[in-house]
């Protein structure tokens, strides 16, 4: 506990920690203030009934932006369109050699790339926020609500949306881009842990409630079912540790050489393979796509102006019946649904790798700074070496990633678990919450080394003291 003290003794740590809580009290304030034109309770209703308590793709969307869907608030988009944005690069920069050339050219080739990633999220905000204003306007007639969400619909609602949204949205960009510069931590990622985390209270408090008991009914939860959440979460929360920062280290030498009389290399390190090298992208690319598969095959062969199906598509009923295990899958988990979960987050844990990790260019680096692995010859071999390696890690991870994706669907069937609280038990919340706290810990625990103060940790990877 000495280090939060020692945190307030350092005037640049202090005015860094004090600027970010103000931009990120910013980006909350954005979040709440509505959408001009939209009727604010028939949104909250709708929003609550359609998101089935476990999270379908409306009620996940709803948790990492803080509520504000529910709210049908400027900042409804948060900071997706610039993760997504962010994310296609990245995918992009491994295809296309311009990139691939901008990514190595140190510094420039950064801010030219993280300039077409803001060009990207423009573009990305005026398309998203489009759809959701001809959304909010169809969503009765679709169905979704009996209320009207625009009472005035029409071209000018659609564009002043487009504006609002978007404009918010490059707000909060710029927002978290000072928080990176001029703050502590990364601001996007602190940005979405403060979105998930504003649930929090909320959540909490459901649970709280459900350790009451009323005249002639008794308490859901007892004592036995507090313990059993109290030691679940030390453990859930271990393993997250554990998986997000574990790494294999493959030892490195360096060749001895002589320069200008001088005796250089013969020096040991490591490089660090990520045991969970994708991160969170393998859940959330899993899970939006079992859902939107799930309402596919749900309506194959349904006409919107019957009420059934001919009889050539009742012959496929049993597709049907597996679309709905899969879109349903979240809030009533099922073999069918687990399975394919499974699966393609294994997919995307190898296919992130194969995108991101580049085996060859490692070895060619290694190679020409005259480094090598210990009985492994330079080269191709080394390439060979470290993608084995490497696929074998990421299996291990993707194994861990898969136990953490399913503990909240499980804790929501089987525990009776609210999912406003057992996403915080596992998937992609906890994954966020976990690897921005991590970071941010780590940056202020540099800022305490540095001015010789003690740390957060004396033992273990993390060392509060110099030496």
């Amino acid at each position: 506990m000495s280090a939060f003290s020692n945190i307030w003794k350092i005037k640049e740590l202090r005015s860094r920690i004090l600027f970010t809580l103000s931009l990120v009290a910013l980006c909350r304030l954005i979040a709440i203030v509505p959408t001009p034109g939209v009727n604010a309770q028939a949104m909250a209703d709708m929003v609550s009934s359609q998101a089935s308590a476990a999270g379908g793709l409306m009620g996940m969307f709803d948790l990492f932006t803080g509520g504000a869907l529910a709210r049908c608030s400027v900042g409804t988009l948060s900071i997706w369109p610039y993760i997504n944005a962010s994310i296609i690069i990245q995918l992009m920069t491994a295809i296309i050699p311009s990139l691939e050339k901008l990514a190595r050219e140190g510094e420039p080739g950064r801010q030219r790339i993280t300039q077409i990633t803001r060009y990207l999220t423009l573009v990305l905000c005026a398309g998203q926020s489009f759809a959701i204003a001809r959304w909010l306007e169809s969503a009765q007639s679709l169905g979704l609500t009996s209320q009207a969400l625009v009472p005035m619909r029409g071209f000018s609602f659609e564009i002043l949306t487009v504006i609002a949204m978007t404009s918010a949205t490059m707000l909060v960009m710029w927002l978290g881009e000072q928080i990176t510069e001029r703050g502590i931590g990364n601001g996007m990622s602190i940005i979405i842990m403060v979105n998930i985390c504003a649930r929090l209270p909320l959540a909490v408090w459901d649970v709280a409630m459900k350790f009451r008991s009323v005249p002639g009914q008794p308490a859901e939860f007892s004592i036995f079912t507090l313990a059993f959440l109290l030691v679940l979460s030390f453990v859930v929360f271990a393993g997250t540790i554990l998986l997000t920062d574990g790494v294999r280290k493959v030892p490195l030498h360096t060749a001895r050489g002589s320069v200008g009389g001088r005796v250089v290399g013969g020096q040991s390190t490591y490089l660090p393979l990520r045991v969970n090298f994708g991160g969170v992208m393998p859940i959330i690319f899993a899970g939006p796509i079992l859902t939107v598969v799930g309402w596919v095959f749900a309506h194959v062969g349904r006409d919107p102006s019957q009420e059934g199906v001919s009889e050539f598509w009742n012959k496929f009923a049993w597709i049907r019946n597996f679309g709905d295990s899969l879109r349903n899958g979240y809030s009533d988990p099922n073999a069918a649904y687990l399975i394919c979960y499974a699966l393609l987050i294994l997919f995307f844990s190898f296919f992130w790798v194969a995108t991101q990790f580049n085996a060859v260019r490692i070895a060619d680096d290694l190679k020409r700074s005259n480094g090598y692995v210990p009985g492994i010859r330079p080269g191709l071999p080394t390439a060979e070496f470290l993608d084995l390696t490497m696929t074998r890690v990421t299996f291990i991870g993707a194994i861990g990633l898969i136990l953490v994706a399913i503990i909240p669907s499980l804790l929501t069937k089987e525990g009776k678990i609210p999912f406003s609280i057992a996403s915080f038990f596992g998937g992609t919340s906890l994954l966020i919450i976990v690897g921005v706290a991590l970071d941010t810990m780590r940056q202020i625990e540099s800022y305490l080394v540095m001015r010789s103060y003690d740390g957060f940790l004396k033992h273990g990877r993390i060392r509060g003291r110099n030496g």
